[in-house]
């Protein structure tokens, strides 16, 4: 691990109820440094979760910064992006113009001091830099050095640039979004760039556990569409396993039903049935018990391949029934049941269930809110501590640290 970094952090600000732990007391990733070269969303997302966990980043900008901070709008009452503040707590930034020998030479030497570096720029964009994996490697043989790209960094496919929509377009994903008479469409998140940030993340994890035992670094590749493969789950595999192409179904699901969005008196509401116990007793709380002993329906596959029959005498009965009475009679009967709602409302609800999903990021006069990090543990807290940085924020301290590393006053200790 690094000797020291950049500079000596503090007690985490509160979050929530609840204190966050000290950055220097008991978090995992804590004496981590991370070099962060990656720009818009997979590569913050996973280092800011890192970060989380207690690493090091350094966000490494040019001169304009990174994309996400012109994203506009939203924009938090200061006028800063929300793209850009969701994803860059915890960080400081530097601006570094790899035109410039000096500011190059810098960055460079952040990479050989670096534990871990990521970045998502084209591949071979970075090599004419000197900051490639072959060329950080030979300066620091032990650093886990992370790539994100769209499509891989062989063939025809290291030409592309990876954007989600494209790969949401490419991979299939969008074939399977919306309704079967319509246009096909994009998820409502960049949801391949959220993916291949936590694939990264687990493989960063993986090569770190690994170092310790070998002492050697490793280059751990990620790729949109690679995430993409993975992420669609059994619809890849019904093609790849079963021959079968999927298309889109609207809200239903190739292999259940009912599991899908279902009328009510007002308001639809997600019905989520997925076995024989759970359909028997959505039957019972709508007065129809003998369907769930039909021989029709009797069991899953049954109900998928009838669901035509199916569906108009369970909307029958659902029309009795608003959706929230529906909500509340199905769950508590152990039937999966949730309205369908709007991100403030999910946020609510969320804060109504006590998992506290804002958190203040900083501390006093600085502090913004923040959406909680996804883990929770018994033994720590994720911190909180930096408010997502201004462009630049941390440019001087950062060199001034460098240059004092480079004069031999602080050495990194062998591994």
């Amino acid at each position: 691990m690094s000797q020291s970094s950049p500079h000596e952090t503090g007690a985490a600000a509160q979050s929530g109820s609840e204190a966050g732990a000290p950055a220097s007391g008991g978090l995992p990733l804590e004496g981590v440094l991370i070099a962060d070269f990656s720009r818009v969303l997979a590569g913050p997302y996973a280092t800011m979760l890192l970060a989380d966990l207690g690493a090091e980043v350094i966000k490494v900008e040019g001169t304009g910064g990174d994309d996400t901070r012109t994203w506009v709008p939203p924009r938090r009452p200061d006028g800063v992006s929300t793209y850009y503040a969701s994803i860059n707590r915890n960080k400081k930034s530097i601006v570094l113009d790899f035109k410039d020998a000096e500011d190059l030479a810098a960055a460079q030497q952040l990479a050989r001091r670096a534990d871990v570096v990521i970045e998502n720029f084209k591949p071979g964009g970075l090599k004419k830099f000197g900051l490639d994996y072959d060329a950080v490697a030979k300066t620091n043989p032990s650093v886990i050095y992370s790539s994100i790209t769209g499509f891989g960094t062989e063939g025809e496919g290291a030409k592309y640039p990876g954007y989600d929509l494209i790969v949401q377009a490419m991979s299939g994903l969008m074939s399977l979004t919306g309704s079967p008479d319509g246009p096909p469409y994009r998820a409502g998140i960049s949801v391949f760039d959220v993916m291949a940030g936590l694939h990264s993340t687990i493989g960063i994890l993986a090569a770190l556990r690994q170092r310790d035992h070998t002492g050697d670094g490793t280059h751990v590749q990620a790729s949109l569409m690679a995430s993409a493969m993975s992420g669609l789950v059994n619809q890849t595999h019904a093609y790849v396993g079963g021959g079968t192409t999927p298309m889109r179904m609207g809200n239903a699901h190739p292999s259940l039903y009912p599991y899908e969005a279902m009328p009510t008196a007002d308001d639809d509401v997600i019905i989520a049935a997925g076995n024989n116990t759970q359909f028997s007793r959505l039957c019972t709380v709508l007065g129809i018990p003998e369907i769930a002993q039909d021989e029709r329906f009797a069991d899953v596959g049954d109900r998928t391949d009838r669901r035509d029959e199916l569906r108009p005498i369970l909307e029958a009965e659902l029309a009795k029934h608003t959706a929230q009475e529906l909500f509340e009679k199905l769950n508590d009967v152990g039937v999966p049941c949730g309205p369908i709602n709007t991100i403030k409302q999910g946020v609510e609800y969320a804060e109504a269930l006590g998992l506290e999903p804002v958190v203040q990021v900083g501390s006093g006069e600085n502090a913004v809110p923040g959406v909680r990090h996804p883990l929770t543990f018994n033994t720590m807290t994720p911190r909180y501590e930096l408010a997502p940085p201004e462009l630049g924020e941390h440019t001087e301290e950062i060199k001034a640290w460098l240059k004092q590393a480079e004069s031999g006053h602080d050495e990194r200790t062998q591994r």
